[in-house]
């Protein structure tokens, strides 16, 4: 993962750090962390053999610190140190105009204003620093690539990591079903006259030009079922290691370079702002041979693609487009909805999603679904830990958080009203019997022109207010059965 500045969220800090939603407020590298935890506890259990993931963070001269005291303060999140690798990326100097000038740094005439060289430098470092030796030596067999908020994406690794095993695929893109216009790029195979042929991710600015000439005199455009014919591609990248280490050893991990600066106006005379050369970790599949095995997986956006990268403003106004606004509280919604959705296909019968608008912007608000990634990573542990679906109803409006070390939690009943908080701490075995929670729960409040609140509510704007809840706290190793009818108790 490459993990940036907050900034043009209005964040100050590492976006690693946001709360990817605020009913626990726990932050991206938290859930991240957990979820690699939850698979490598799952390798361990079907491989018979102790088993470490690791995990590279890619960070900047603004974002290593910060990176580093995230993960110091909080134990790692519960991973070892030695399983994480900070990959430091260099800076490139800015360009001020079309004659590539030199841009001077504002605060200082003396130095130059410099940037980071893109996320395409993911290879480069991964090469040098002998990191991906290390893990070829360790018997990593694939490496998965994703963006710094986007809360759904483990979801879908298992299955997709399925499909590069069943492919035998040196490249595995997962995407999603793309409108016409959406600015993701789009996975297309690219044949040449003189036979050769490649399948890559091309820019969303480049697509409607590049079918206009080619196949498709309308451009870019949506076919009956409301979407283009060529899937988004979203960053989530899965490589066979052993080619790839192999492919690098012989390119140093260099990528191709370009400019995209942002105009003034139309006559692409002058730069909104300076801009530099910068590559992209998606155009790999560029520097392969014609024999390479390179495909796609296509998901279901809300479960596995709904990145915060989206301003408020910005947002709202993106929101009148009918584009995905990928903003706080589309982020926030679909994470909600992305649990509800593993419920549903566990065979939970929950109440259909209403709209909701939150600071300006359509979502679909459901019940508020928080579990951590210890539960199960694939759809058959979570069933086994839902015996009776049917037995399982939560209202509109409510809220089901369950955190801690949840191996041990299964959910025979379940009849909630308002907001349920259940905490395992590792060693403890739950079973919740027969639950039924009535209480006024939690809800959103848009917050008041000029409130003064911490900047990852100012971000989303809106708050939750927390006016009752029913907390099951089990803090200790062994064996709990919670009952609520009359003749019972909690043991």
């Amino acid at each position: 993962v490459a993990g940036g500045l907050g900034e043009r969220l209005g964040f100050s800090g590492i976006k690693v750090a946001l709360p990817y939603q605020i009913s626990t407020g726990e932050p991206y590298l938290k859930l991240y962390i957990r979820s690699i935890l939850a698979l490598q506890q799952r390798a361990a259990e079907v491989s018979s053999k102790s088993v470490q993931l690791p995990l590279g963070i890619m960070v900047s001269e603004d974002t290593a610190a910060g990176t580093e005291a995230l993960l110091k303060e909080n134990d790692y999140f519960g991973m070892a140190p030695s399983q994480v690798t900070l990959l430091k990326q260099e800076k490139v100097p800015c360009l001020s105009d079309n004659d590539a000038s030199l841009s001077p740094d504002p605060k200082d005439p003396f130095r130059l204003l410099t940037k980071p060289h893109g996320h395409g430098d993911v290879h480069f470092l991964l090469h040098s620093s002998g990191t991906l030796e290390k893990w070829e030596k360790a018997g990593a067999r694939w490496v998965y690539f994703f963006q710094d908020t986007n809360a759904p994406c483990f979801k879908v690794l298992p299955a997709c990591l399925g499909v590069s095993k069943n492919l035998a695929l040196e490249v595995n893109s997962v995407t999603i079903a793309r409108k016409a216009g959406e600015a993701i790029g789009g996975i297309m195979k690219l044949s040449s006259k003189t036979g050769g042929a490649m399948t890559v991710n091309v820019e969303y600015n480049q697509i409607d030009a590049l079918l206009k000439a080619t196949v498709e005199p309308r451009g870019d455009v949506n076919g009956e079922n409301g979407f283009s014919a060529y899937p988004g591609s979203i960053n989530q990248l899965i490589f066979a290691l052993g080619p790839y280490a192999a492919k690098l050893r012989e390119s140093g991990g260099g990528m191709p370079e370009f400019v995209n600066p942002k105009y003034v106006d139309g006559t692409k005379t002058a730069f909104k702002s300076p801009t530099r050369l910068e590559c992209m970790m998606q155009d790999y599949p560029k520097s392969l041979g014609g024999n390479a095995a390179v495909g796609f997986a296509s998901v279901n956006g809300t479960i596995s693609f709904s990145p915060v990268k989206t301003n408020l403003k910005d947002a709202q106004a993106k929101f009148g487009t009918g584009m995905p606004t990928y903003s706080a509280p589309s982020g926030e919604a679909d994470i909600y909805a992305s649990g509800c959705e593993m419920l549903a296909a566990a065979g939970v019968q929950l109440p259909a999603a209403s709209k909701a608008v939150r600071a300006g912007i359509e979502v679909d608000d459901c019940p508020r679904v928080v579990i951590d990634p210890s539960f199960g990573v694939t759809l058959a542990q979570w069933k086994a830990k839902l015996p009776t679906p049917s037995s399982i109803k939560l209202a509109p409006g409510s809220t089901l958080v369950l955190k801690g070390d949840l191996k041990g939690l299964s959910i025979e009943s379940l009849d909630l009203k308002g907001t349920l908080i259940v905490s395992v701490a590792p060693g403890a075995s739950v079973t919740l019997r027969r639950v039924q929670t009535s209480n006024d729960g939690w809800a959103f409040r848009e917050l008041n022109a000029g409130e003064d609140v911490p900047e990852p509510l100012a971000i989303r704007g809106y708050t939750i207010d927390k006016v009752a809840q029913r907390e099951l706290t089990f803090d200790q190793p062994g064996s709990f059965l919670v009952d609520d009818t009359p003749q019972c108790s909690v043991l």
